[in-house]
């Protein structure tokens, strides 16, 4: 049974088709990342999940059960599902242990109060109920947040943009531990980013939006190193695009000379077109003879980002061989690995 299915989804706004004929299945307990630059439809996608946005055509279906069909629609607040907002949401007049028990339905003062202790020791705000939002850090408010939604047992949890307002290092180890918090508890979650940086370190699969249409679906490595087509490449990270010729079934001509692909290509003898490499493809090696010439060199800390010129062509580089200097001539080398060609 999916954590989360939809089928042919279409959505309007102002007479605007928003999202376009989407299907998408996702795991019990996966973390999916809805990925794409602004408008692209993913937060509308976001809300007509919870139930907050319509849908014009198409079926939603969480853990198996239909939520948005033809003649049915199940209200929000009988979804099973949680959200988390960008802005965190809180009730700036309720205590954090107020926040955190907003929408239990339990009655019991000592389950409540277990729940409660459960809840802030998991997210890592024992002692801290009696303070007010105000009264938290950022990240803190975000561990309320999380607490609140948690608390009420998802069936599934939606997250709108959750880290954007949090400072750079204190948001990476966020991610990780709240990550790390529904990996334990093996809730399913869907959240909305911009950021590929978040969706690498969050997520365990990627869809990636453009016009309100679902480009590709599958793992960061799956979409960053095949790529279905060059959106999906450019927006995941820096790639160099370099003129081929299809020479057999796994052979291409190139600037770099004569290149291998691991797998079959897909296209036929004689196909002109471009292959992708990303920078940590291509390796350097020092080489007083190579045709290849270091152009401009960023040291990055373990590694070092290199512009090299070859045959006409300006190449991205990252290497760990951190001497090179701009000037010095190398040789640009490949190993076979399942060529990109678009």
């Amino acid at each position: 049974m999916s954590a989360l299915s939809l089928k042919g989804v279409c959505s309007e706004y102002a007479g605007v088709q928003v999202l376009k004929q989407l299907d998408l299945e996702m795991a019990q307990g996966e973390i999916l990342a809805l990925l794409g630059p602004s408008g692209c439809g993913k937060t509308t996608l976001l809300r007509a999940i919870a139930g907050l946005q319509a849908i014009s055509a198409g079926s939603i279906a969480v853990q198996g059960q239909s939520v948005n069909d033809d003649g049915l629609f199940v209200p929000s607040e009988q979804r099973g599902i949680g959200m988390i907002f960008q802005d965190y949401a809180l009730f700036p007049h309720l205590t954090v242990a107020d926040n955190v028990l907003f929408g239990v339905v339990e009655k019991d003062r000592f389950r409540r109060n277990a729940l409660l202790e459960e809840m802030l020791a998991l997210v890592k705000l024992s002692g801290l109920e009696l303070r007010y939002p105000h009264e938290l850090s950022g990240g803190q408010q975000q561990r309320v947040a999380i607490a609140r939604a948690l608390a009420c047992k998802p069936r599934l949890l939606l997250l709108d943009e959750p880290f954007s307002n949090i400072d750079g290092q204190v948001r990476h180890e966020l991610m990780l531990e709240i990550r790390a918090i529904l990996k334990s508890r093996k809730v399913s979650a869907v959240f909305v980013t911009h950021s590929k940086d978040e969706a690498f370190v969050f997520a365990d699969k990627l869809a990636l939006f453009k016009g309100g249409h679902l480009v590709q679906h599958g793992s960061a490595e799956e979409l960053y190193y095949q790529p279905s087509e060059r959106y999906v490449a450019d927006f995941l990270g820096q790639g160099n695009y370099l003129p081929i010729d299809v020479i057999d079934a796994f052979h291409i001509d190139s600037p770099l000379g004569q290149l291998r692909s691991s797998q079959m290509l897909r296209f036929p003898e004689g196909y002109q077109g471009e292959v992708l490499l990303r920078p940590q493809q291509l390796t350097l090696h020092a080489d007083d003879n190579g045709e290849a010439v270091v152009v401009e060199r960023r040291f990055l800390g373990n590694v070092c980002h290199y512009t090299v010129a070859q045959a006409g062509e300006q190449l991205q580089v990252r290497s760990q061989l951190t001497q090179l200097q701009p000037g010095q001539r190398v040789r640009l080398l490949t190993q076979d690995h399942p060529l990109v060609i678009f």
